[in-house]
């Protein structure tokens, strides 16, 4: 129903001088959508406090209200195109009154999981790029078209908005950062397997993805009661995110969702001393794909004992101190990890392997993640006791993976099923922790299922065959020649 509204939003953003990438299309629109589902929100919320004869008080004032700047409409329910802003008028409305007004309330914001902080987050940082107000007000006309009432309407919206979220992933220009294939995060879920009751944190939420799928995963999981399904919308997924676009990506990825008060804070997650992370602190469940390749400056590396620049390794610190015992993680981490020899890499798989048990390893194939070529895997483990046996498996989808044939469910399946009770098979195996090398802690083994072929022939039958090659290609050039 709204898939043409959406795709008509990106024809006119395309036209958009101050657009020009997937990326820009995503943020434009998310602060606009932002606005409009807090409006049917708000009337909802009216709706409600009039029927229980409650007082309602708005979050935004009157004249920042949806309803009294962007689609203005008569008692007949007719836009009022006498009043509403368009072109210049439209455009200074936006820059210059509506989003100071609404980045103000960061400051106005009793804490960071209240409605109000997340409008002066988003509204703080982000800015109104659309250069035509034209434009702006096409957009605008088409936003309204969408409507964030009905469980069914949030589920269509929310697929639409995953798959914009896609797009950007595919874009390049760091469109990976706020984009893991869904598939991957569906089983690593599954392996994990969160429940009701228990606290679920990605420290670098991107697009929200893994905590999305988590509360998708929680509340089929079994009939929820009023309390659980309140509880799980709004004590138990948390999240932090340093960029700004992010930031504002995940936040409306998980309201179209369901989670109307999403608990991510915009900050870095590695500015925080993992030494001050106390009880209290600490989470039950961890799923993440934390950035890598990065060179963090000395001051961020001060937090952390065991100093690095590379950004992965100091989330994989961060996740171990914050985990609670008992508690457990699934990570995506560059396959590099497994081996690298420098002093924070086997440092890092030492204390990994003593504090934690590293139960699982998932060698996921080149082309996983798209537009980029870099091999990764997915580490589980539970924090609280040693590894002793670590069982590895080797995804095999049989075919490369790319943009037109990118990482799907079926893919998955085999590693879901024999994760269960880490059975062995072609694509999995096990390893003794006992049996590595104690000097490095090096976890980067070759699956032995797989037997290369040795060419037991000798030299001089080698060597005659590679003659007898050369014959057949003479004579074959010669008979060419003979028929021309």
């Amino acid at each position: 129903m709204f898939e043409q509204t959406f795709k008509n939003i990106d024809d006119i953003l395309w036209k958009d001088a101050g657009c020009s990438t997937e990326l820009d299309y995503a943020e434009q629109s998310s602060w606009i959508l932002f606005l409009k589902w807090l409006d049917d929100y708000e009337k909802e919320k009216e709706t409600k406090a009039s029927l229980e004869n409650k007082q309602f008080q708005p979050v935004l004032d009157k004249e920042y209200q949806w309803s009294s700047w962007a689609i203005i409409k008569k008692k007949d329910g007719k836009i009022d195109f006498n009043k509403i802003l368009t072109g210049t008028d439209l455009k200074e409305f936006v820059d210059d009154k509506l989003f100071p007004y609404l980045s103000s309330f960061r400051n106005k914001a009793e804490n960071f999981d209240t409605l109000e902080y997340k409008i002066g987050e988003i509204f703080s940082e982000l800015k109104n790029k659309l250069q035509d107000g034209y434009t702006l007000r096409d957009v605008i006309n088409e936003v309204d078209n969408l409507e964030f009432k009905s469980s069914e309407q949030k589920y269509e919206l929310s697929t639409l908005y995953e798959e914009k979220i896609k797009n950007m992933g595919n874009a390049g220009r760091n469109g990976g950062e706020y984009y893991t294939p869904r598939p991957l995060i569906k089983a690593i879920v599954k392996v994990i397997n969160p429940k009701v009751g228990e606290t679920i944190y990605d420290g670098a939420v991107g697009s929200a993805g893994f905590l999305v799928e988590a509360f998708e995963h929680i509340s089929k999981s079994k009939s929820l009661t009023t309390s659980e399904l309140k509880a799980l919308q709004t004590k138990s997924l948390f999240g932090a995110e340093k960029k700004t676009l992010a930031y504002i990506i995940g936040i409306m990825n998980m309201i179209l969702h369901g989670i109307e008060s999403p608990n991510i804070i915009h900050q870095n997650t590695l500015e925080t001393n993992i030494q001050e992370i106390q009880n209290k602190d600490r989470v039950d469940v961890i799923l993440a794909n934390p950035p890598f390749g990065g060179n963090e400056k000395t001051n961020i590396q001060e937090n952390f004992p065991i100093k690095t620049g590379e950004t992965a390794y100091l989330f994989l610190q961060h996740f171990i101190k914050k985990l609670k015992k008992g508690g457990s993680c699934g990570v995506v981490i560059k396959n590099t990890f497994l081996s690298n020899t420098d002093n924070a890499s086997i440092t890092l798989r030492k204390q990994l392997l003593e504090e934690c048990n590293l139960f699982a390893i998932l060698d996921l194939p080149r082309g996983t993640f798209l537009g980029t070529g870099v091999k990764t895997v997915v580490l589980f483990f539970e924090k609280g006791k040693p590894t002793k046996k670590l069982w590895y498996y080797q995804l095999n989808t049989g075919r490369n993976l790319g943009k037109t044939n990118p990482l799907n469910e079926n893919d998955l399946k085999d590693f879901i099923k024999l994760s269960k009770n880490q059975k062995l098979s072609n694509n999995s195996w096990s390893i003794e922790i006992n049996k590595i090398n104690k000097d490095n802690f090096d976890l980067g083994f070759q699956n032995p299922n797989i037997i290369k072929k040795i060419d037991e022939r000798s030299p001089n039958e080698i060597i005659s065959e590679i003659e007898e090659l050369n014959n057949q290609s003479k004579e074959a050039l010669r008979k060419i020649k003979e028929l021309i």
